[in-house]
């Protein structure tokens, strides 16, 4: 299932969600060429969606869950894939 939460990151003067599938990486690659959302986006993950794509990629079947739930669902399903610590 591809999964979108809602836009709330901060970054470069927009609002950012994230689009993760619970299932592979296939399914959201493949997902988010079919809906535009551009390679540059994938970050380790997930894709980072600016807040003006949201209600598309919605309707395109995205489901809408809390980003709680997503960080949930890419760790059942073993896809979670954290920034490396920079503490030493």
């Amino acid at each position: 299932m591809i999964l979108i939460d809602p836009p709330a990151v901060p970054r470069w003067d927009r609002l950012w969600s994230h689009l993760a599938s619970d299932t592979s990486y296939a399914e959201v690659h493949a997902f988010a060429a079919a809906n535009g959302v551009p390679a540059r986006g994938w970050d380790r993950d997930h894709y980072d969606v600016p807040a003006d794509a949201y209600a598309g990629l919605v309707a395109a079947g995205a489901v809408p869950v809390s980003s709680r739930e997503l960080v949930a669902a890419l760790r059942a399903a073993g896809l979670r894939r954290p920034k490396a610590s920079t503490r030493d």
